[in-house]
């Protein structure tokens, strides 16, 4: 296969499979060296076995960081920090993407980036909506209320005000408290009913005392 033939099959494509060009007629094999040789030259970027994009300035499309983790780990969705930057609760200074995954924990890191999704068990893995940024991508992600409670899921340390503080969570908007404690409620944790109640109070205090400046 040449170049050229690649990019008019995928070229459109932000992520692609390598089982995309086994229609060709061309032998798996040789189509697996020849991905190979792209990926050394620096034409394309291999995400993980299989998985590939294509390199600038070659690309037609920029592939949104949250659609490559889609398409890195399913079934996933965007949470934690990563979708309560995107719903501008926390400063935009999250360094990887963070998922979550009803599959065993992994990490990927490469040219793109660093992406880590944590397990959740079935039970918990709800609260999130379909994105679509351009027609030829899309990601799931995690409410703000529901990224927030995956967190406190996940975190061992004590959840207390000290943390909220640290995690520099803005309560003066985009977060709903009353959906926050009625989500904390669906899933029957009590330390994530315990948790939405103490970051509703403190939300309220954060309000209070914002009104009085």
């Amino acid at each position: 296969m040449k170049w050229s033939d690649l990019i008019h099959l995928v070229g459109e494509e932000p992520v692609f499979e390598a089982s995309m060009l086994f229609a060709s007629g061309e032998s798996p094999a040789r189509l697996r060296r020849q991905l190979s040789r792209w990926t050394s030259a620096g034409r394309l970027l291999q995400l993980r076995r299989g998985l590939y994009v294509i390199a600038p300035p070659f690309a037609k499309l920029v592939p949104h960081l949250f659609a490559v983790a889609a398409r890195l780990y399913p079934p996933s969705y965007v949470s934690l920090e990563s979708a309560l930057a995107y719903h501008g609760l926390i400063p935009e200074s999250v360094p990887v993407v963070m998922g979550v995954t009803t599959r065993r924990p992994r990490e990927f890191s490469g040219q793109l980036g660093t992406f880590i999704f944590r397990h959740l068990k079935p039970s918990l893995f709800w609260g999130y909506t379909e994105v679509r940024p351009d027609d030829r991508q899309s990601f799931f992600i995690a409410s703000a209320e529901k990224a927030l409670l995956d967190l406190f899921h996940l975190t061992t340390s004590p959840i207390d005000e000290a943390f909220l503080h640290e995690l520099r969570l803005d309560a003066a908007d985009g977060l709903n408290p009353e959906r926050l404690n009625q989500l904390a409620a669906r899933t029957r944790k009590p330390k994530l009913i315990r948790t939405a109640a103490l970051t509703s109070r403190w939300m309220e205090q954060a309000r209070r005392e914002s009104e009085r400046r």
